[in-house]
């Protein structure tokens, strides 16, 4: 790499640190003014509740005193005016004045309460929220040079590329890791997995196309995820694995990768193979049974060195497969290692890899014929057989197919 990139990988990495950092932190400061404002709102309410709550029966108490007052001064003019008056008023004025000083209640007026039985507002308020913001907000983001992931390998795999990841921090306890990728010119990030795991098979990716990769981490007892790893860049060249369109009794899906066994031909279906001999010794060849039929001892998934258009099962010369009861057959003879019979989840992978006995011919060519051996590896569930594949001529990839005798079945390949 250039300086100048490793350089601005530097500033460019701090520039966006400081942004988040200003980003959050502002965020986090209108957030926390809106819960303050909103919780002082609720209390001021609550005081004005209380205040009018209590007012207002000392407000009409207030009233009723104010009215019999004002009652009785206005019974004292009328009385001091019926003195005043001559003789000829003045009976007709006092029977007036004693009828009204009669009606009146003077001693009803209602006693005012003591300031013991009358609220006393006020406001409980400690520094108990502070200290803890000040603890919390303490400990509150971190600055690191480096993610606690980075993205270790990647590998080109048909239509696929592994993805291998390691964690570079030691003090981080990892509960979960997440991966995300994206086509490196346009497009955004997606979530391809999520899980323990430090490796997963990324699928369904068009050959020759860059990928930018990035992984991230989940501490334990955490809901935040770690800051991403640096993106790294990878593709493959290799074509996806893909069935062959158009064989009776089989139904594939929009990509050909996957298999369904259909009733349309149930007494006879024959091998569906591969559109193409996309499978190359060094790789790990994976079939996904997401659904299952009847099991058959003519069942067969495995790999063949040619297409034989009238053959029923894979359980025949130059293939080696397994059939759907755990039966590991080379070249049409079953070994006396068995595998457990496949379910509903299982996953058969095949791995090989060129075994060099005699020299294959003067110019190592392959296609001249003579002795080629293959290491052939079969596992299924958490068991696998190893075993050496001889062939009478050398070949550089090899088909994959499957025979189905029942339907129901549905294989994925990759």
């Amino acid at each position: 790499r250039l300086l100048s990139d490793v350089s601005e990988q530097v500033r460019g990495s701090s520039s966006q640190a400081r942004e988040g950092l200003k980003r959050h932190f502002s965020e986090l400061q209108t957030a926390v003014t809106r819960l303050l404002t909103e919780r002082l709102s609720v209390l001021l309410s609550e005081v004005d509740v209380i205040e009018q709550d209590s007012v207002r029966p000392l407000d009409d108490c207030q009233k009723l005193i104010e009215h019999g007052v004002n009652t009785a001064d206005e019974l004292l003019r009328e009385g001091e005016v019926a003195i005043r008056c001559g003789l000829g008023e003045k009976e007709d004025k006092l029977g007036s004045f004693t009828k009204k000083a009669l009606q009146i209640q003077l001693d009803s007026l209602p006693e005012v309460p003591v300031l013991v039985d009358v609220p006393c507002v006020s406001a409980q308020l400690d520094d108990s929220l502070l200290y803890a913001l000040r603890d919390r907000v303490s400990r509150h983001g971190s600055v690191s040079s480096h993610p606690p992931v980075q993205i270790e390998e990647l590998q080109e795999r048909p239509g696929s590329v592994l993805v291998r990841w390691c964690k570079v921090d030691d003090e981080f306890a990892v509960q979960d890791y997440r991966l995300q990728y994206r086509r490196s010119v346009s497009g955004q990030y997606e979530d391809t997995y999520i899980g323990p795991e430090q490796e997963f098979l990324v699928l369904h990716l068009d050959p020759h196309t860059d990928h930018l990769f990035r992984v991230c981490a989940r501490g334990e007892g955490r809901t935040e995820w770690s800051p991403w790893s640096v993106p790294q860049t990878g593709y493959t060249t290799l074509a996806p694995h893909e069935w062959c369109p158009g064989s009776e009794g089989y139904i594939l899906s929009s990509r050909r990768n996957i298999a369904m066994r259909s009733d349309s031909s149930p007494s006879k279906a024959g091998v569906l193979y591969s559109n193409a001999p996309t499978y190359f010794c060094g790789q790990t060849l994976t079939f996904k049974i997401s659904a299952t039929g009847q099991v058959d001892k003519r069942d067969s998934i495995g790999v063949c060195v040619g297409c034989e258009g009238e053959a029923e099962s894979l359980q025949r010369d130059q293939a080696v497969c397994i059939s759907t009861n755990g039966a590991v057959f080379v070249n049409g003879k079953e070994m006396t290692n068995q595998l457990p019979s496949i379910t509903l989840g299982s996953a058969v992978t095949f791995d090989m890899e060129v075994v060099n006995l005699l020299p294959i011919s003067n110019n190592n060519n392959l296609s001249d014929g003579g002795n080629f051996k293959l290491r052939v590896t079969i596992g299924s569930g958490n068991r696998e057989v190893v075993f050496d594949w001889l062939l009478d001529q050398g070949v550089d990839c090899l088909f994959f197919g499957c025979s189905l005798a029942h339907p129901g079945w549905k294989v994925l390949v990759f």
